[in-house]
């Protein structure tokens, strides 16, 4: 039997990068998911996947940042199948500038979305697993459920990253606060916080040409000059970046049963650099 054969789990952001590979990891190892992105396509390509491999998925399309989007998601797994065992707060990008040049739509859009969105989510979801955890002790049974953050090793402060910085340092302080709330519900709050992981977001840039992706109707500059990648790679122990994959399985460690005792702890996956 697979070790979340009939879990459901919830990722956001998991059309592409880090947070498809973590839907595919569980997926393939018997939860079902809900998986989210901002644009259809790559949420429904997701889905597709892991339904052709035998799995079970739906897509919730949509804005983490969205007012709505909290009970949505949440709704949709309960709709679809019944519950809520796992959630990785994962959706996220960078919108970097040195502090005097950093707009409040710069900093508030990185906050809401590394910080308040999984706050949302959070908070939509304890009425859900408080209601299981009750049912489950009035039938003498334990189940244990697991919500992983996703943190970077920039909390502990990148330059040109206040809002970034601030906001994975943010969901640090969740992460602790809410393993002693639902502690009580047999849920296990961890984070993982990334070094460099290979995605498109951190893909290196060629020669002085800037990459700009569709957020939300911003274009943002993504890519890495190539000499910061080198730079970062030669003080990796592992001398390289991560990939999505390699990333996925650090998220799946928080997911399993082997992890039912461990709560409001951060793994850090950067090869051997880095720390939070």
């Amino acid at each position: 039997m697979k070790k979340l054969e009939g879990k459901v789990a919830l990722v956001t952001g998991s059309g592409r990068g880090i947070g498809r590979s973590v839907a595919l990891k569980l997926a393939g190892d018997g939860a079902r998911v809900v998986v989210n992105d901002l644009d259809a396509g790559p949420a429904e390509e997701v889905v597709a996947e892991i339904r052709a491999a035998g799995g079970e998925a739906v897509a919730c399309v949509g804005s983490v940042t969205a007012v709505d989007f909290a009970e949505r998601f949440v709704k949709t797994a309960v709709d679809n199948f019944g519950g809520i065992d796992i959630i990785v707060n994962n959706a996220g990008y960078t919108w970097d500038n040195v502090i005097q040049k950093m707009s409040d739509e710069q900093w508030y859009a990185i906050i809401d979305c590394h910080l308040t969105a999984p706050f949302r989510i959070l908070r939509a979801a304890q009425p859900v697993i408080s209601a299981l955890a009750k049912q489950e002790a009035a039938e003498g049974r334990v189940v244990n459920r697991k919500v992983v953050n996703i943190s970077s090793i920039a909390a502990g402060g990148n330059a040109g990253q206040a809002n970034y910085s601030s906001a994975k340092a943010g969901i640090l302080g969740m992460t602790k606060s809410l393993s002693k709330e639902w502690g009580r519900y047999n849920v296990n709050v961890n984070a993982v916080a990334f070094g460099h992981i290979d995605t498109r977001m951190t893909q290196a840039l060629a020669g002085d040409a800037s990459k700009t992706v569709s957020i939300e109707g911003r274009e943002i500059k993504v890519g890495i000059q190539p000499a910061a990648i080198a730079a970062s790679n030669q003080l990796c122990p592992l001398g390289r970046p991560g990939t999505p994959d390699e990333a996925a399985g650090s998220v799946y460690l928080f997911c399993i049963p082997e992890s039912n005792f461990v709560s409001g702890q951060v793994l850090v996956c950067g090869g051997g650099f880095g720390n939070v």
